[in-house]
């Protein structure tokens, strides 16, 4: 699967871009703030249906103008898909593909499987819990409809209890067991399948770091969660007075928190900035081969400004693992030309390279491979 054309109108700094992609490498070269990582946040936006930085569709739209419309087409499994998504000003979002619309947005999700790596990534490690479990209800929400619909329901459940505890004189036990019910019920889906996909990503991801690091560390994935000991049902229970008294609920898998260790330590706390980058790259590219186990498609991968903070022998042993692992159409954004160019030499594969300056793309080169050449 790969993105072949990408039109974009009016998004954030890109007032009008048209660009024919290689299915390889796609390289970006340009000063920052120029609108690379604009370009890749587009890309983005049309498998995920929003902005990767969380921006509101309002802040997306090109300032001074009232809309903004991407275009994609994609070569997947041998047919053409056309996708496009635009937002008016006022008006709400529409997602098509092939010219349809999607009823719910939610149903487009996981159809254009994606990877993107970015230094906003930083606040996985440095942030609380609440930035790791939205990066792992968006890892697991793009392979599992059931995942996603559970997550729906616990979330309203949630809400409606943090509500009722809200109440002043008596609550209503009877509306509290309900709901205490429904999050034991849905809650339990979640923590099973977010152990479940973790134990599957440990084994590549930390293969991946012992790649690029050159075995120089020791890293470890794990997940805590109150469900661990206990099932929610009973937690719940237990906690009820504590949870009155704060008007919130204080257990459940809205808590869960996923551990990035290094040794026995954070690597927030112990790790270099080289290391936290080596170990964001390999929780992605962990992501990265589940979505293609699962789907058998290799997702699109989205590297912005990867290489700052690593040295050049991390550097040259993560170019060699995703140029030549099947790694499939990757997009890759980079300030330093000569940096770049030394990349491009190494790998020799099929890529294209494109400058970018003030909003607007120039496309430098495109390298076919000998087989290309040849049909």
């Amino acid at each position: 699967m790969y993105l072949r054309q990408l039109n974009i109108t009016n998004f954030k700094n890109l007032e009008q871009v048209n660009l024919s992609l290689s299915p390889g490498l796609n390289c970006f070269i340009g000063d920052n703030g120029e609108g690379k990582t604009n370009l890749l946040d587009a890309v983005y936006y049309l498998s995920m249906a929003k902005s990767y930085f969380h921006q509101p569709d309002s802040q997306v739209i090109r300032h001074g103008e009232g809309f903004f419309m991407l275009q994609g087409f994609y070569e997947r499994n041998g047919a053409e898909e056309q996708l496009s998504c635009g937002v008016k000003k006022g008006e709400g979002k529409a997602l098509k593909r092939n010219g349809k619309q999607y009823e719910r947005l939610a149903d487009h999700i996981g159809f254009i499987p994606l990877v993107m790596v970015s230094p906003t990534d930083s606040v996985l490690i440095t942030d609380s819990g609440e930035e790791r479990r939205r990066y792992l209800n968006s890892l697991i929400s793009q392979i599992d409809r059931e995942y996603l619909d559970s997550l729906i329901r616990y979330n309203h459940a949630l809400m409606l209890r943090n509500k009722l505890l809200k109440q002043s004189g008596s609550i209503d036990r009877d509306m509290l067991d309900t709901l205490d019910t429904q999050l034991s019920e849905y809650g339990q889906k979640i923590h099973e399948k977010r152990k479940h996909i973790l134990e599957s990503m440990a084994p590549y991801f930390t293969m991946v770091y012992a790649v690029v690091s050159g075995n120089k560390e020791d890293v470890q994935l794990p997940y805590r969660s109150d469900l661990s000991k206990e099932s929610l049902y009973a937690l719940l229970k237990q906690s009820f007075e504590k949870d009155k008294l704060l008007q919130h609920t204080s257990v459940g898998i809205h808590r869960d928190d996923v551990e990035m260790q290094m040794g026995e330590h954070p690597i927030r706390r112990v790790g270099s900035q080289g290391q936290q980058k080596t170990y964001l790259l390999a929780l992605k590219l962990a992501q990265f081969e589940l979505y293609k186990k699962h789907s058998g498609i290799a997702p699109l991968l989205l590297l912005d400004d990867v290489f700052d903070k690593l040295d050049m022998a991390r550097v040259e042993h993560l170019i060699q693992l995703v140029a030549h692992n099947g790694f499939g159409q990757i997009f890759l954004t980079d300030s330093n030309k000569t940096r770049l160019d030394a990349i491009l030499a190494s790998v020799g594969s099929e890529h294209a390279l494109f400058r970018v300056k003030n909003g607007e793309v120039e496309t430098l080169n495109v390298l076919h491979t000998a087989d290309d050449e040849t049909e």
